[in-house]
């Protein structure tokens, strides 16, 4: 029985959150707080993050945003237009890392897109999503892209009516229970949590259990067992 598998992307295909925590430490570097140890800095970013996502999604521009807001509220220096760009551009630097197709991904959607039908849905900046994709050089492998600014239950609906998804034969497969897998639970569908070492600390929750079947695999190769 062929599935519809709707796949995410960033750190499920690819890795991202690394780039975007190396940034950070830069940015803590030169923020060289006397009192705030890293994680303290970090915590303040992250509530930040939370705010702005709402309003302006995701992406390295808006991190970059994020990281200007989060040096204007924390400097101990006075606040000079060079170092709000330099603050800026630990985050803009992160579109010239170099792609890192996370092992044994190609292999595996080449078998998956034989006998199922796949759509990677992603979230963020729609051109960056575009850029990443077509880095990557995985995208031959589905047969739909949808870039959404918000993975939600709403999402997930909108996306199965779109398509003429059969819920019981749809599987979201990703990395954040945030953004894969609970909404994708709320929404009637079932899930394959693929759990990355370096899942941005935004998109943890608690697996909440839902009307679809819940898989749990250590890694992306291991959906040749059960697709």
């Amino acid at each position: 029985m062929r599935h519809f598998l709707l796949i995410d992307a960033d750190d499920t295909l690819w890795e991202n959150n690394i780039y975007f925590e190396r940034a950070f430490d830069e940015f803590a570097g030169f923020l060289d707080h006397s009192s705030m140890t890293p994680r303290e800095v970090r915590d303040v970013l992250d509530q930040i993050e939370e705010a702005n996502n709402k309003i302006h999604g995701y992406g390295s521009a808006n991190f970059a945003r994020n990281l200007r807001q989060c040096y204007q509220r924390l400097t101990e220096r006075e606040v000079r237009e060079e170092d709000l760009r330099a603050a800026m551009g630990f985050a803009e630097r992160i579109l010239e890392c170099p792609m890192e197709v996370i092992e044994g991904v190609p292999e595996t959607l080449e078998y998956l897109s034989l006998r199922h039908h796949l759509t990677l849905f992603t979230k963020g900046h729609r051109e960056e999503q575009k850029l990443k994709i077509g880095r990557s050089g995985l995208g031959v492998f589905f047969g739909h892209t949808a870039i959404v600014k918000e993975k939600d239950a709403t999402a997930y609906r909108r996306l199965m009516e779109e398509r003429d998804m059969d819920p019981e034969r749809t599987w979201m497969i990703g990395n954040s229970p945030k953004s894969d897998i609970n909404p994708a639970l709320e929404a009637g569908l079932n899930a394959v949590f693929v759990p990355h070492a370096h899942t941005w600390i935004l998109e943890k929750q608690d697996l909440r259990p839902g009307k679809g079947q819940l898989l749990v695999v250590e890694q992306f190769a291991d959906l040749r067992k059960h697709f």
